[in-house]
């Protein structure tokens, strides 16, 4: 049964419901059960899913590394950890709910789906299609950037510029996705939620956090991320929850504006622009179902400036790892944080690194290189 996060009305799983007539986003209701044994994370925690998962729909998500990071542990006074999201097949955490999704799909009977993203979601949508033989539309910013669009290109789905208000046309594929039957598994899709609880379970096999930092946009990875503890709180397996930070961009950041302005809703973020692409949303469609679980969880939420990103993307580059400036916002938020007493000294901390750096080459200078000829090698070592 699928289940409004807002007023609470039911909906039948036979019908590809995604959002309540309210306007807010559904949620399958919380799985109670006990890991198993098995090599992939799906068939150890395969009780907390909805259906059976199919191996050859996979490309081999999940499982991902969660690293010590030594050097900024020491800095910064706490034992941190990196939930390294960047090694999933197409190098960013949309892969496991595009995985779940692709199930969904495929249950319901559709032979085509598609996506709004300019970024993680689109390539991921496009491999995980290409994989399922389905006809697979991404639907994209007029003003995407063209090294994204390239990172598309091998798997063969139907890319259509949509010229507008990006935020509305998150909607607008919805309404196009009934009339021409394509299941759309955007940003919060409830199945898209299912897969990114896998995250949690994954942390829990190895530390229990005290605080998980998670960089935001739509608010679907937030959402996973605190429904996979949910379960596992239900379920005896841990005795009480982490302590949940939402990170955004200053330049885009509607939630942390409504929330730390009391507000019950967010409202439309005027004039958006920030470094970190990634999440830059002006109107999360998951923004409220955000806030309603801060409150509720006693969780935080932190701005950090562009300028404190790429300083913390470069300060991660030192822990040996290159991540997109959206997955460098967790450790600038953790920072302001420990500066404020907020953090405990000594706190357990898992920051979520979202995408890799390589799919935002853009703005990263190459370094400057010493030139010499072989006649002189032995000079450049000097």
């Amino acid at each position: 049964m699928l289940k409004c996060t807002a007023c609470g009305r039911e909906y039948s799983l036979r019908k590809p419901y995604q959002r309540c007539e309210c306007g807010e986003p559904l949620e399958l209701e919380l799985f109670k059960s006990v890991p198993g044994i098995g090599r992939r994370v799906w068939e150890r925690f395969s009780g907390f899913f909805p259906f059976e998962l199919k191996p050859e729909l996979s490309l081999g998500e999940g499982d991902t590394p969660l690293i010590k990071a030594k050097k900024l542990s020491k800095e910064l006074g706490v034992k941190l950890y990196l939930k390294n999201e960047t090694t999933n097949p197409t190098w960013s955490f949309k892969d496991r709910g595009t995985y779940l999704g692709i199930h969904r799909a495929l249950q319901l009977g559709f032979k085509k789906i598609g996506t709004v993203s300019t970024g993680n979601m689109a390539a991921s949508v496009a491999a995980y299609g290409a994989r399922a033989e389905l006809e697979t539309y991404i639907l994209v910013s007029s003003t995407i950037a063209k090294e994204k669009l390239k990172a598309l290109a091998p798997y063969g789905a139907r890319v259509i510029k949509v010229h507008g208000d990006y935020g509305e046309l998150y909607y607008k594929s919805l309404e196009i996705g009934q009339r021409k039957d394509i299941y759309f598994i955007n940003s919060d899709d409830p199945f898209r939620i299912e897969g990114y609880k896998s995250i949690s379970f994954e942390i829990i096999e190895e530390i229990t956090p005290d605080y998980v930092v998670v960089p935001t946009s739509s608010g679907g990875l937030f959402r996973g991320i605190v429904k996979g503890f949910l379960e596992l709180k239900e379920s005896g397996l841990i005795e009480k929850l982490p302590r949940f930070v939402t990170v955004q961009a200053e330049g885009c950041s509607p939630i942390c504006k409504a929330f730390n302005n009391g507000k019950e809703k967010i409202e439309r973020f005027e004039n958006p622009h920030t470094i970190a692409h990634a999440i830059e949303n002006p109107y999360p469609p998951s923004g409220n179902v955000v806030l309603r679980r801060l409150r509720e969880l006693d969780g935080l939420c932190v701005a950090v400036r562009d300028e404190e990103i790429l300083n913390a993307q470069k300060e991660l580059g030192r822990e040996g790892l290159f991540v997109q400036p959206a997955s460098a916002t967790g450790i600038s938020a953790i920072r302001k944080l420990r500066e404020k007493g907020i953090i405990e000294e000594n706190s357990r901390i898992v920051s979520i690194l979202t995408g890799a750096g390589l799919k935002t080459l853009s703005h990263v200078e190459a370094p400057k290189a010493k030139e010499c000829d072989l006649a002189s090698f032995d000079d450049c070592f000097r």
